[in-house]
């Protein structure tokens, strides 16, 4: 591949010499071209469909590719360590997924063509509930949440109308600048909705001191929103008050709002979230993803879109999927029957 040193060398230098010469593009406000960037030179197209993963061809995109995948270089020490991680999978005799075969079908009767017995369970938080509430016992769960919750936000959406209010949480490992932090409450300010926003204290890079939100913001938010540092996210996503998630897409976020019949607007930060956004928007059709950017006024038109302009239609299919979800970890549901059997493999190999 000769081609790319030969346009860089040989035709970019030509073509601004032509530029200049000819004073291409001048105007009298405006000078000559006196700069040619050849960017995106014979690159794919990040919008373009991976036909290569089983399952996925119709709708997976480069962009919904983790990170460690979009590498020039395959020997790349991440890259290589997760083939060397998904290659072990082979020499498993079973697999367990918290999923269900009504969220990923294809996905599990792929996985079941290279492994023996394949257990998807899920999702677990629902499936535990039901078997406690099927025992009448009481859930001795202890949280594992990282951060104290501040349980007085329940109180908060207690007071606000139905459905009235997006939930902003982007997990525990997500770091924003205060740009970006600026950027999400402009569009969440601007979108006229009532917000409930966990800001971690962590969660803040480049700040050099500064509040992340300046005080004349603070003010603003004041009447239409409160901010938190952690919130008791079970709770606030099963809260007749909040009408839509705005979520980093963990997996754990996307299976707890599914379960609670949230639609989504997702903003992806590492690993298989930007996988699950894919999913959320274009598999499942539950709310919005707005990956690789982050401009105040496309939130604002998320956020409006998934509140406001199609609300109905995503409170809709989101409902549906959540009565599938509920039906599989239900007695005779697909997950119920795969806990059991789960169970019973596992005493095959104690016994």
């Amino acid at each position: 591949m000769e081609i790319v040193p030969s346009v860089a060398n040989v035709t970019v230098p030509l073509f601004k010499k032509m530029m200049i010469q000819e004073n291409f593009l001048a105007s009298a406000a405006r000078r000559s071209v006196t700069c040619f960037v050849p960017d995106g030179l014979l690159r794919k197209s990040m919008d373009g469909l991976i036909k290569s993963i089983p399952g996925t061809e119709g709708f997976l995109r480069r962009r919904d590719l983790p990170g460690f995948y979009r590498v020039d270089d395959i020997n790349d020490p991440t890259l290589k360590g997760v083939v060397a991680a998904a290659r072990l999978m082979n020499m498993a005799q079973a697999v367990i997924l918290n999923s269900c075969e009504d969220l990923e079908g294809q996905i599990v009767e792929e996985i079941q063509k290279h492994v023996p017995r394949v257990f998807s369970v899920g999702p677990i938080h629902e499936q535990v509930k039901y078997r406690l509430t099927e025992k009448k016992a009481e859930s001795s769960i202890i949280t594992a949440s990282l951060w104290a919750e501040d349980r007085s936000c329940i109180d908060w959406l207690d007071a606000q109308p139905p459905k009235s209010v997006v939930y902003v949480s982007f997990g525990s490992l997500t770091l924003l600048t205060r740009e970006q932090v600026l950027e999400f409450l402009h569009g969440l300010l601007e979108s006229s909705q009532r917000f409930l926003w966990v800001m971690r204290p962590d969660s803040i890079t480049g700040s050099n001191g500064e509040d992340p939100v300046p005080a004349e913001l603070m003010e603003c938010v004041k009447g239409k929103g409160l901010l938190v540092e952690w919130a008791p996210q079970e709770k606030v996503v099963n809260h007749p008050t909040v009408g839509g998630f705005m979520t980093h897409s963990g997996w754990n976020s996307t299976l707890e709002s599914i379960a609670a019949g949230l639609p989504m607007i997702c903003w992806p930060y590492l690993g298989d979230q930007t996988t699950n956004s894919r999913f959320v928007s274009w598999v499942w059709k539950i709310g919005l993803d707005i990956k690789d950017t982050c401009d105040r006024k496309i939130i604002e038109e998320a956020i409006r879109d998934v509140m406001e302009i199609r609300k109905d239609e995503f409170m809709e299919r989101s409902g549906n999927l959540a009565k599938l979800v509920k039906r599989t970890i239900s007695k005779g549901g697909s997950s119920y029957n795969n806990w059991d059997d789960l169970i019973q493999y596992i005493k095959s190999l104690v016994i």
